[in-house]
């Protein structure tokens, strides 16, 4: 067995199905590596405001939210990185020139480019995303992440982004003419190496799991990355383990594997 230090977990696809249910088997397994002193942190490109019941239901009270955009660890906020002003406005300048919609999220809420919208609908139901309001120029040093809602077609090839952002498609079921907005120095795997400098854990140390191309810098950056059953295919090659699916013991059969249950 390892002497390993740290867990980080992806929630979409990762920790909930895809009916927003968890196993059995993933809560006995945070559990268990709680027990044996291993800290949880919840990775996400979910706002952190709208995952407060998940966490209070794992009892897991350290996170990694907007896709490495805001850290906190025991509910202290260690770090902090708004989107550039220019970047968001760009986004949002060619999203209204396409028909396509933009979730702008800060600390406190998610604003939207139209909240009437079909399409933003289906994606604040399937996020049960609760805290929205209408996108206001106002908010645009606030931003922490953007997620494009496009309308199909590789519609996400219209973003031509110079270097230091790219844009990674969501991956589940029903939403993946979705993308999220990522930064290459502001995502799930920076946020992890600050986390395991300011705690002093080794890299060696710690264990990742994940579905979504948002969470390859965290699968690569972590001692042990584990790509879910079901996990977009161009994940694999930045991780180093593949485990089953969300739906049948991914999680569990991960660490299982490293000798931990």
């Amino acid at each position: 067995m390892g002497h390993f230090k740290i867990l980080f977990l992806d929630i979409d696809g990762t920790i909930l199905r895809p009916d927003d249910t968890i196993e059995d088997s993933t809560k006995t397994a945070i559990i268990e590596m709680k027990r044996q002193d291993i800290e949880v942190v919840l990775a996400t490109g979910r706002p952190l405001h709208e995952i407060s019941e998940l966490a209070e239901e794992l009892q897991i009270s350290s996170y990694i939210g907007y896709n490495g955009a805001l850290g906190i660890y025991e509910g202290e906020t260690i770090f902090a990185e708004p989107m550039q002003s220019e970047d968001a406005k760009y986004i949002l300048d060619v999203a209204a020139a396409n028909g396509h919609e933009v979730v702008c999220y800060t600390n406190d809420k998610n604003y939207l480019t139209n909240l009437e919208s079909e399409s933003v609908q289906a994606f604040l139901k399937q996020f049960h995303l609760r805290q929205n309001a209408t996108f206001t120029e106002g908010m645009i040093d606030e931003i922490l992440g953007m997620t494009i809602i496009t309308a199909g077609n590789k519609g996400d090839s219209l973003y031509k982004f110079k270097n230091g952002i790219h844009l990674s498609q969501v991956n589940v079921e029903g939403m993946q003419h979705c993308y999220d907005v990522i930064r290459d120095h502001v995502n799930k795997g920076i946020g992890v190496e600050f986390l395991l400098n300011k705690l002093g854990i080794k890299r060696e140390e710690s264990i990742a799991f994940g579905d979504g191309m948002n969470d390859r810098e965290m699968l690569a950056s972590a001692g042990e990355g584990f790509a879910m059953g079901n996990a977009h295919p161009d994940l694999l090659q930045y991780a180093k383990h593949k485990t089953t699916a969300v739906t049948n013991s991914g999680i569990y059969n991960g660490l299982k594997s490293l000798g931990l249950l």
